[in-house]
């Protein structure tokens, strides 16, 4: 005999599931035993005083799950369900202290975080045009998967864009769309022998330096001059590629001059086994004067794979980065990833696609551009009068990001610490130092982003700071 009761009253389940849960759990602590014969659907519904209908839900769903088995004319009858080898222990379920999240309160808050977009300019409302003419126009293609490397409309759109901005010189068919510059660098590392010598810049950008030692690459942190990666050292250690960031190195700024960039592509183009993987991350920004062209557009070797992103100009939520391929490579990679499946969302593609050919993207791009000089400005001079001699700004007209140096008898981990307690965002350069730690000495160096702060915010902003370092 089966004995539980239904509460007709409870609103957080219907009858059926009530029924379906205390029979699941009866079963499972075998007190029905197996093979046993369970009530009739109509027997089962008087004794509960429900109607069939809910007997019958609560049955059919048991029978999906493997719980029960129904027998032709015969009626329903327990599974032989195997035991669990341990009982149940509700602390062994519960997770661990050390991987409990908190959630971040960033009330109060002020950024000069390099990581981050200012989206209070974005055009929401010619975005979602846009959005709307692809899901007009490309129907078809949203209910399939994409292309491993992205839409082709798409990537004909992004190489027409580059080469007129970036002075890339590419065809469609080398460019592969990803999630972001790290997936597309794994991506592409993925294909590489693990003895393959991999050399990046020193400061420089952490997180893929982390990637690749995570992967078991070779890696050597070169160190820079005044005219950025050396090349001197490059030629010592012999890697098969090199990372670097030439328009804006990250985080000092440095704008590399043709002699070097001359240099590095000289070097790249004596053996075959040479890559150079020249990140822009944020080579949109440069004010004053025109940008710089990239060092893609200098190579005539197929020796430079140059990798760019949505996420500064546009939304860093969008996931939208891409990397162009020199042909070998690309060969290479099609063999590898022939079963690819696409990782970005393709409405956002098509979305991007619309975006551009409207020209939305260049207005957009035009403003940002004006937005950020003003704020950078505003930023450098209100820094330059609180702590006046005490501050050295390296002020490169350029990205979202400049390097200030400031005199303190405090340490890297003090100004951290005390940053944490002011509600302050900022990135000391001990952050970028790669396979090195930087000494405590009476100058900290920091990279001062200024894409999130608010022009109102920004004496605020500076004067935590001003506590922070004094």
């Amino acid at each position: 005999m089966i004995f539980f009761n239904i509460d007709k009253n409870d609103k957080s389940a219907h009858i059926y599931q009530q029924i379906y849960h205390e029979l699941k759990k009866s079963i499972l602590a075998h007190k029905i035993p197996a093979n046993e014969k369970l009530p009739s659907k109509r027997k089962l519904a008087d004794t509960l005083r429900v109607s069939i209908n809910s007997v019958t839900n609560a049955y059919e769903q048991l029978i999906e799950e493997g719980y029960i088995y129904t027998l032709e004319r015969k009626g329903y009858f327990v599974e032989n369900i195997t035991q669990f080898n341990h009982r149940n222990n509700t602390e062994n379920l519960q997770i661990p202290s050390d991987l409990k999240e908190k959630e971040i309160d960033r009330e109060g808050w002020l950024s000069l975080s390099h990581m981050t977009a200012d989206t209070s300019m974005f055009p929401f409302k010619e975005w979602i045009k846009s959005q709307n003419k692809a899901i007009k126009n490309h129907k078809d293609e949203l209910s399939e998967i994409s292309h491993p490397q992205g839409p082709y409309l798409v990537r004909k759109t992004i190489a027409r864009m580059i080469a007129l901005t970036r002075g890339v010189v590419c065809e469609p068919e080398q460019i592969v769309i990803g999630t972001g510059t790290q997936p597309l660098i794994r991506q592409l590392m993925q294909m590489q022998i693990n003895n393959t010598k991999i050399a990046v810049e020193n400061p420089g950008y952490s997180r893929i330096y982390s990637l690749l030692r995570n992967m078991k690459f070779d890696v050597s942190a070169v160190p820079l001059d005044k005219k950025g990666i050396q090349v001197e050292a490059i030629e010592s250690i012999n890697p098969q590629f090199l990372f670097i960031t030439p328009s804006h190195q990250f985080p000092t700024g440095i704008i590399m001059p043709i002699s070097r960039r001359i240099e590095l592509l000289n070097w790249a183009a004596l053996s075959q086994n040479r890559y150079i993987i020249e990140d822009d991350y944020d080579s949109e920004f440069k004010y004053g004067t025109d940008n710089i062209p990239s060092l893609q557009s200098l190579d005539r070797n197929q020796r430079v794979i140059y990798s760019g992103t949505f996420s500064k100009t546009l939304l860093p939520s969008l996931r939208i980065s891409y990397i162009v391929l020199p042909p070998d490579l690309l060969r290479a990679y099609r063999c590898h990833y022939a079963d690819w499946i696409q990782g970005s969302n393709s409405l956002s593609l098509f979305t991007l696609h619309y975006f551009i050919e409207s020209g939305e993207y260049a207005k957009h791009m035009k403003r940002m551009n004006h937005h950020y000089e003003i704020k950078r400005k505003a930023l450098i001079n209100e820094l330059q009068l609180r702590f006046k001699e005490d501050i050295s700004i390296k002020d490169v007209p350029a990205g979202l990001h400049f390097l200030a140096q400031l005199k303190t008898t405090k340490g890297y981990k003090e100004i951290e610490a005390k940053a944490h307690l002011e509600k302050l965002e900022i990135y000391t350069l001990r952050r970028f130092m790669l396979g090195s730690e930087l000494a405590d000495t009476n100058i900290i160096k920091l990279v001062v982003g200024f894409a999130r702060i608010e022009n109102e915010e920004i004496t605020e902003a500076v004067d935590r700071l001003y506590r922070i370092i004094t």
